[in-house]
């Protein structure tokens, strides 16, 4: 805060209402070091029914920068939110009326499916704009619903210096598509059972899969319930 100050005039800070404490000491350095007022404000923090922070993945913090967080991404954190947090999110974060909201109050099982839906479009239309977020909806969708389209699934293109003798092995392809971290997690994921491909349960730790395969549409890969992408050829 005192080098923002200085450097850009900077002399009022937003941040969580967990950082009170540290902002009030950089208004004080401030005003004993150069003598000048400075401000802070904090913004009360959203957490879910756990009491943690959201806005949180195993993969890191999610961003509003698409560049960050893909719009998809986007749309999946806020689809996958606990079914105790979804009415909250959608009061909190959307511009829905509050009557509309109300209804929803009373839904429950598959409904609040529908509520967490509601959340992600509307929050990615939001920060995204509505043709991003009807893709991710599109595209989250496909992967449940028999037939529908993958066009808007999140994509990983496999190149020619990727296959051994016109193969890739299934560990391969989970830590080349990001899916997996490594090999050795996407070994622990196939022999837990998690992994598939085009909806079809991966056992074998040594599965391989020809360059033919991913040609054309190429194929779904799928660890865990909401880890995905269309693998395809370069």
């Amino acid at each position: 805060f005192y080098e923002l100050f200085k450097r850009y005039g900077c002399n009022m800070q937003f941040g969580g209402d967990d950082q009170w404490s540290n902002m009030l000491g950089g208004t004080e350095l401030i005003r004993r070091k150069l003598g000048k007022d400075a401000h802070a404000m904090t913004i009360t923090l959203l957490l879910n029914s756990e009491g943690k922070k959201m806005g949180k993945t195993q993969s890191g913090a999610v961003w509003l920068d698409p560049e960050k967080t893909s719009p998809f991404d986007f749309y999946q954190y806020w689809r996958n939110v606990g079914d105790s947090d979804v009415l909250k999110c959608l009061r909190m974060l959307t511009f829905l009326p509050l009557e509309q909201i109300d209804e929803m109050d009373q839904w429950e099982g598959s409904q609040l499916n529908q509520a967490k839906e509601i959340l992600a479009f509307e929050l990615t239309k939001l920060v995204h704009g509505e043709e991003e977020a009807a893709k991710a909806q599109e595209g989250a969708r496909a992967l449940f619903a028999a037939g529908a389209s993958t066009e808007n699934m999140p994509t990983f293109e496999l190149s020619e210096e990727d296959f051994t003798d016109g193969t890739i092995d299934i560990l391969s392809i989970l830590n080349k598509s990001g899916l997996a971290a490594s090999r050795s997690e996407g070994r622990r994921n196939v022999e837990q059972g998690g992994v598939s491909v085009d909806g079809n349960p991966v056992k074998d730790i040594k599965a391989v899969f020809s360059r033919e395969q991913f040609a054309g549409d190429g194929v779904v890969v799928k660890r865990g319930k909401k880890n995905f992408k269309k693998i395809i050829l370069k």
